[in-house]
This record gives C-alpha cells, structure tokens and sequence, in this order.
C-alpha cells in the first residue's frame, strides 16, 4: 500500500516561498501521476499541480509561473516549490498518486494526510 507523507507547510508572508515535499514509502510502484492539491474550508480539493511518468507537468492557472512540481527518484519523492506566495494560496495542501501498475482489486489513488499553508500579512 502506498503511504504519503507531505511536508514542508508553514505560515509566511506574501511574496515569500515555501516549498512542500511528499515521500513516498510502502514498496516500489510505477506512477503515471503524481499531484498537489490543495483545499480551502467550505470548497472541494482542487489541483494546483500535476507531473506524469513522462515528466510533463500541468499547473492551474492560479500559479502558472510561480509554483514548480518535480520529481527526486532518488529519495521516492516529489515536491512542489511555491514562490510569490499570495494570501488565496492558503490552505491545506494534499499530495496524491495515481498507479500505473495497481492490480484489479487494488485502489489506485493514494492521498497524503495534508500540510496547512498560510499566507497572511
């Protein structure tokens, strides 16, 4: 079973960057994504961030050009650099995997337990 873990939340200051990371852990799996969302109180999770096995990665628009996803293989990682940090990035942030090689009568999808990020002047 996979296992997820984030890391790396925090409260700053706008303008200021944060970078959240998930490791991995359980046993060795292929994943076809690996995402960050992120979810606000009264609001559903939405994604903020995704890389697939090829390495291609999507953002949302509300953080093209200051968030960066990437993948650290060596460590059974992923992360996601946040700059320019503004107040409505607040939230808590879900890391999430989707396998490529779970069996019929496995569930694909595991989700970290989250780690709150606060932007606030």
């Amino acid at each position: 079973q996979v296992r997820l873990v984030e890391s790396g939340g925090g409260s700053v200051h706008p303008g200021e960057s944060l970078t959240l990371t998930c490791t991995t852990s359980g046993g060795i799996y292929r994943f076809s994504a690996m995402d960050w969302y992120r979810q606000t109180p009264g609001n559903q999770r939405e994604l903020v961030a995704r890389i697939n096995d090829g390495g291609a990665t999507n953002y949302a628009d509300f953080v093209l050009g200051r968030f960066t996803i990437a993948t650290d293989k060596s460590k059974n990682s992923f992360s996601l650099q946040m700059t320019n940090l503004k107040p409505e990035d607040s939230g808590a942030y879900y890391c999430h995997t989707l396998r490529s090689d779970a069996y019929y009568w496995e569930n694909p999808d595991s989700w970290g337990q989250g780690t709150q990020v606060t932007v606030s002047s």
